[in-house]
């Protein structure tokens, strides 16, 4: 061995000794400042853990679970994890991390936690059909954790995404010492809403998710593994499959071999297929009766659900909180703000401790003011506002009285129309510039003038459009846009309609009288910004492509464009349509919307 090798070698040593050696002083500091960063009440005990614990199930197999606890004397509530992402022992997925991170906190401040692999994953035996089987196996864990010594008899559900979904099915009728619930980034019809929630495959999210879950189509080194949680990483691995034909192979394109899971979603691919029933929890909000906490974004690729969820539980008599933060799916900013908000839950539903509750059930971010608002209910009180599409592409309040050709475009599925940013699984999700999309000559932009007062907006924004296709089966897309003064057009919502025979309200002139309804937002546009509204036929991949033939969404391969047009004169009165909450220069100063 060389000198400078030699060298090298005992200077790494040598900082890595130094810095193990400090790891244990650093550790309470290191604990405090994230507690701090949180605005959490201090740590107050060592966390420890058993792992390796083997749960029973009715069937004879076993799920792989870990218990962390406080070491210390003492009677504490438990918080139960089931997820499909690994244990903290499973080191190869790093995605583990992100529930790691929940589990410390609770331990901390005085929480058992345990958290269990579902069937089929990782160390738990059984084979993983995703959803199927978490109502049966959750209410086993359950019994589990109830005839564990150290159960104190109050228990809290938590976790977001997949993991939030686990818990709605266990809610209904669960046993009386379930007391909390903290679903998050997810929706009690998680998997027809993830997948064919539009009519259309949600082809960026279940690509993803496939990658994310059963693994690319070789065996990455460590730095190719990380090269894939990348964002570049991933769209470049996923390019091939997105357009890729049939859709039906996209999961031997993405892992290497077919994924039973997948094939049985195509085989469903409409909602309200009876096949997605029993695993719509939606459908048991009556039953619950534990209080419930949701927590989403507004770019979070559930929050249109999320919120639906929301008004159904209001609708089954529930008074469950809400919060919504200017986030996106995978954004650590979730997680911090779901530990923030379940440890306020928890503490007063758990250990009797409210001090920490809000005084109003809906926080929210409104976007442009950059302010958090506190509401009595969601949707708040608003007046829809009317915005008239009209020639030259301009957006006015005052509806047209003249006549105007309608504006054309051609959507063609071999180039489909791309969707940057918005509620995606993807890295690259949430509020971006548009300017390179609206170059494109398949977008129509439909723009207001520059605004003389902010105008804030609250609710679920919808446009109804006077259309005609040259093809029966299209699809058209609606999306907002907030126009920043300095040019840059950033994305707020959109929403998506697919066309079929029979669909639509059929004009004397043989055009289709259309409503998209948008994903909903909180936006303050400030003066001097402008409306802007996107009219297109695709949002490719959050939406998978319209190939126009009426041909099976799991076997086409072929495609036929289509002209469109859009109509915007005094017998088409198309307009966007904003659920308008204020329209002062002094919004700033609105803190609370009380209801008469």
């Amino acid at each position: 061995m060389n000198r400078t090798l030699k060298t090298l070698l005992f200077t790494t040593l040598a900082i890595t000794s130094a810095a193990v050696a400090g790891l244990y002083a650093a550790y309470k500091t290191r604990r405090q400042w994230i507690g701090n960063l949180l605005h959490l009440a201090p740590a107050r005990y060592e966390v420890g853990v058993e792992t390796h614990l083997r749960v029973p199930m009715p069937d004879g197999i076993t799920l792989e679970a870990e218990h962390y606890f406080p070491q210390a004397e003492g009677s504490f509530p438990t918080i139960l994890f089931r997820t499909p992402y690994g244990l903290s022992t499973d080191n190869a997925r790093p995605v583990s991390a992100v529930t790691n991170f929940p589990v410390q906190r609770f331990v901390e401040r005085g929480y058992h936690v345990v958290v269990q692999s579902v069937r089929g994953r990782f160390g738990s035996e059984g084979h993983w059909m995703p959803f199927f089987d978490e109502a049966s196996d959750g209410r086993a864990t359950l019994d589990w954790i109830a005839q564990q010594p150290w159960f104190n008899g109050s228990l809290g559900l938590f976790g977001g995404s997949y993991v939030g979904y686990t818990q709605w099915a266990i809610a209904a009728d669960a046993p009386e010492y379930v007391k909390a619930m903290v679903p998050a980034i997810t929706t009690a019809n998680l998997p027809a809403s993830m997948w064919v929630g539009d009519q259309a495959l949600g082809l960026d999210t279940t690509a993803r998710w496939m990658l994310l879950t059963v693994g690319p189509n070789y065996t990455p080194s460590p730095l190719g593994l990380v090269w894939l949680m990348t964002a570049t990483g991933q769209d470049q691995y996923l390019a091939k499959a997105f357009q890729h034909l049939p859709l039906q192979e996209i999961d031997e394109v993405i892992t290497g071999q077919p994924i039973d899971f997948f094939r049985d979603w195509l085989g469903h691919p409409t909602p309200t297929d009876p096949h997605w029933q029993s695993i719509d929890f939606r459908r048991t909000f009556a039953q619950v009766s534990a209080p419930m906490h949701l927590v989403t974004g507004w770019y979070d690729l559930f929050a249109r659900y999320q919120l639906e969820d929301y008004q159904l539980l209001k609708a089954a008599g529930h008074q469950p909180y809400l919060t919504v933060g200017p986030t996106i799916h995978t954004s650590l900013e979730n997680y911090a703000l779901t530990v923030q908000e379940g440890l306020a839950w928890f503490d007063a539903y758990l250990k009797n401790d409210p001090s920490h509750l809000r005084r109003h059930p809906v926080r929210l971010f409104v976007m442009g003011s950059q302010q958090w608002r506190e509401l009595d209910d969601w949707p708040p009180p608003a007046q829809d506002t009317h915005f008239f599409l009209h020639d030259r592409q301009r957006l006015m309040l005052d509806q047209t009285t003249a006549r105007s050709t309608p504006d054309r475009y051609i959507y063609d599925p071999g180039d489909p129309t791309p969707a940057i940013g918005g509620p995606l699984l993807s890295f690259k999700a949430g509020p971006h510039d548009q300017r390179p999309l609206e170059s494109r000559s398949d977008v129509l932009l439909y723009t207001s003038d520059p605004l003389a007062d902010d105008l804030e907006v609250m609710g679920v924004p919808r446009a109804e459009l006077y259309v005609r296709s040259s093809n029966a089966h299209t699809d058209f897309v609606a999306r907002l846009c907030d126009v920043q003064s300095d040019g840059r057009s950033i994305n707020l919502c959109d929403g998506f309609i697919r066309l079929e025979p029979g669909c639509g309200e059929p004009q004397p002139d043989g055009s289709l009288k259309i409503t998209i309804e948008l994903w909903p937002t909180a936006n303050c546009f400030r003066r001097g910004h402008r409306l802007r509204l996107h009219v297109c036929s695709g949002g490719h991949p959050r939406w998978s492509r319209n190939l126009g033939t009426g041909e099976s969404l799991a076997t086409a391969t072929g495609w036929q464009g289509a002209e469109q047009l859009i109509y915007h004169d005094a017998a088409h009165p198309s307009a966007l349509i904003l659920p308008v909450t204020s329209w002062w220069s002094d919004v700033e100063d609105i803190e609370v919307l009380q209801y008469s």
